[in-house]
């Protein structure tokens, strides 16, 4: 890497950076990825073993249209590489008659042409006994949405990469010069990588690489995940349940099915406390246990008494409203800046890459809502 410069480096080999590096190695560009732990390890945003992939967004269409165009290319990775990255277990959403966000989500998904139903509580009662939401009076099921393998989708990606000719290197980037045009990075081993053009897609990592530019407009929370042991007959697996995502609880817990005996996975999607990717401890407190189990018991009953077998701490970086980051550093001609996943970004890498990439090449006009100009210093979360 010393002596050759690349058309691209992309520091970050998440899923955001390695879509990129996809796109940009299909049209011929030459492309060094580099991660400082490895491609979507335990720190990563990317890292965990599940992602939901979900078209609905309330009244927010054009999130469900990059959904629409990354499920496919999702799904034709996974064919080309004979890997099962996807289970098409469905995506049920629970809400009541006054969730307006519910209602827009159902036109548009219909304006879409997306496949969904709409059911009562009666019908998801009978469907899916093992659950209990006397709070929920409707839902509406994407039958062709699911699962994304995560953490195995991501290094599938990579080596599928290496194999294409991306030259990939485990390094931490130090923060760059950013004064005028950049020639090179440096990493904290003393090397020098030299590109054309750099992209910086390195999630929670980025108020630390552009403090100035990012400390207050990249919001770095905590977020836990518990997988709860479920009994052996699989009326908690993929085949039996689709994703749930209880949209009328204060908390928006989501439950997963177990998939490869993981177990049910169960997390509540609200912004945790303010978390350092590299030094804050990734344990989960008893107080957050106890939470669980009480949603357990109201909700999950047969699981009110099975053991948590596994947890996880990882981070959401999140914009001030839930909105991508993908511009172009203000001072550095040649360098772009891509994150703000805030926790609903896995499951459009695709999309975002393919964008990206019309973005340099200019074949495409910028969204201004993923502008840098746009990326207030408040948190007002309106995109989930």
């Amino acid at each position: 890497m010393m002596n050759k410069t690349y058309d691209f480096a992309i520091v970050g080999a998440g899923v955001f950076g390695a879509w990129t590096a996809h796109f940009l190695r299909q049209s011929g560009a030459s492309v060094a990825l580099l991660d400082a732990h490895g491609p979507a390890n335990s720190r990563a945003s990317s890292g965990g073993e599940t992602r939901v992939i979900r078209m609905g967004y309330g009244p927010d269409e054009l999130y469900t249209r990059w959904a629409m165009r990354s499920l496919p290319l999702w799904r034709e990775f996974a064919a080309r590489t004979g890997k099962e990255l996807f289970h098409p277990t469905g995506v049920l959403w629970l809400s009541n008659g006054t969730d307006n966000y519910l209602k827009s989500l159902y036109d548009v998904l219909g304006h879409a042409g997306v496949k969904r139903e709409k059911l009562g509580s009666k019908e998801i009662q009978e469907r899916w006994p093992q659950f209990q939401f006397k709070d929920v009076t409707w839902g509406v099921l994407e039958p062709e949405s699911g699962v994304l393998m995560a953490r195995s989708s991501v290094q599938a990606l990579v080596a599928d990469l290496i194999n294409r000719g991306v030259e990939y290197r485990t390094a931490i980037v130090l923060p760059p010069d950013t004064r005028g045009k950049l020639a090179q990075i440096k990493t904290s081993a003393g090397e020098s990588i030299a590109a054309g053009t750099f992209i910086f897609a390195c999630g929670p990592w980025l108020p630390k690489i552009f403090p100035e530019l990012l400390r207050e407009r990249i919001f770095v929370t905590r977020q836990e995940v518990f997988f709860i042991k479920t009994p052996i007959n699989g009326e908690f697996s993929g085949s039996k349940i689709p994703v749930f995502l209880h949209h009328t609880h204060p908390e928006r817990p989501y439950e997963v099915p177990d998939i490869n005996g993981h177990g049910l996975k169960v997390a509540f999607d609200v912004h945790g406390g303010v978390f350092d990717p590299d030094s804050d401890i990734r344990v989960v407190p008893d107080s957050t246990v106890k939470r669980l189990y009480i949603y357990l018991k109201e909700h999950i009953p047969l699981l009110q008494n099975s053991p948590v077998i596994r947890t996880q701490v990882c981070q959401y970086e999140n914009t001030w409203n839930g909105d991508f980051l993908i511009d172009s550093h203000p001072e550095v001609e040649n360098a772009w800046i891509v994150g703000g996943g805030s926790g609903h970004g896995f499951k459009h890498g695709p999309a975002l890459g393919e964008y990206l990439v019309e973005r340099i090449q200019r074949t495409v006009r910028g969204e201004h809502r993923f502008s840098l100009q746009t990326k207030k210093t408040i948190q007002n979360r309106v995109i989930y």
